[in-house]
């Protein structure tokens, strides 16, 4: 038997963005063969090519085509890194096995159906873990983390966009509100968490004839959050549309928001400044 045989591995589900590549590589630092199964339309999985020992794009959809890839390599363990576009539920071509899923779903919410897919995984002997997995120090604790902390108004936004941003992260709608002088411009749904900001940026400068009242970005964790796969991320792209867009503020949920690059994050905040906060 090889030496590589007795060798933990990890099996990890990318979508779009660089989550999946930050636990590919830090899995392979501490001695795991990674395998990378990607979803089509959304990862790259050429990215992993260094990290991983084997790679395959598969069509979201094909659940059966992935339990078979992660049985067939040994895999026991597994992650759901990355984004996937939620829109993507509507071209979705369900193999036999993700059409019986999908028919017992109660919605098609994607708690409901990631925790249906999960469960097959499970059936097959094939766990998953927190996708955190490796990054605990990419999640911060309670406080400021630029050297500007938000300013007495801008606390009052985003004391009223935590509770329209927790509302609909309870109807799992959307995790993210942008609110402006105490009233919300925008709310997330499909779109996603950066489009959602773009949307807010262009509403706020075509009507708002105040434009010293700063527009403040709350984006918060679902009650009871599944960490398996359904952790909110937050990274260099999300400062950057809040540049374009006019934001000052950030506040995002403390010890459940995942920070990419935290150290750059907080750098490109400070060198524009915006406060970012996790509360």
């Amino acid at each position: 038997m090889s030496m590589n045989n007795n060798r933990q591995k990890l099996g990890i589900i990318a979508g779009e963005g660089k989550f999946p590549l930050l636990i590919a590589k830090e899995a392979k630092a501490k001695g795991f063969l990674v395998y990378v199964l990607g979803v089509k339309g959304n990862a790259d999985i050429e990215v992993f090519k260094d990290y991983a020992e084997k790679t395959v794009l598969l069509k979201l959809g094909q659940l059966g085509h992935a339990i078979d890839f992660l049985k067939e390599n040994g895999i026991t363990t597994a992650v759901m890194a990355g984004r996937v576009q939620h829109v993507s539920i509507f071209s979705v071509m369900p193999d036999l096995r993700a059409a019986k899923t999908l028919a017992k779903a109660k919605d098609m919410r994607p708690k409901t159906i990631l925790s249906a897919a999960i469960n097959e995984f499970k059936k097959e002997g094939i766990e998953f873990t927190s996708s955190a997995i490796f990054l605990e120090r990419f999640i911060p604790a309670k406080g400021a983390l630029t050297k500007r902390a938000p300013t007495q108004d801008e606390r009052q936004s985003i004391n009223l966009g935590y509770k329209i941003s927790k509302t609909l992260a309870g109807l799992d709608v959307g995790l993210t509100s942008v609110i402006c002088d105490r009233a919300a411009i925008a709310v997330e749904g499909m779109e996603g968490t950066d489009n959602c900001i773009k949307r807010a940026g262009e509403l706020y400068k075509n009507s708002a004839a105040n434009k010293k009242a700063a527009i403040v970005v709350v984006k918060v964790a679902r009650p009871n959050q599944d960490d398996r796969y359904d952790l909110p991320v937050i990274g260099k792209g999300t400062i950057r549309v809040m540049i374009e867009a006019g934001a000052k503020a950030l506040a995002i949920e403390a010890d459940k928001t995942l920070v990419l690059d935290i150290e750059e994050v907080i750098d490109l905040a400070n060198k524009n400044d915006i406060a970012i906060t996790a509360i």
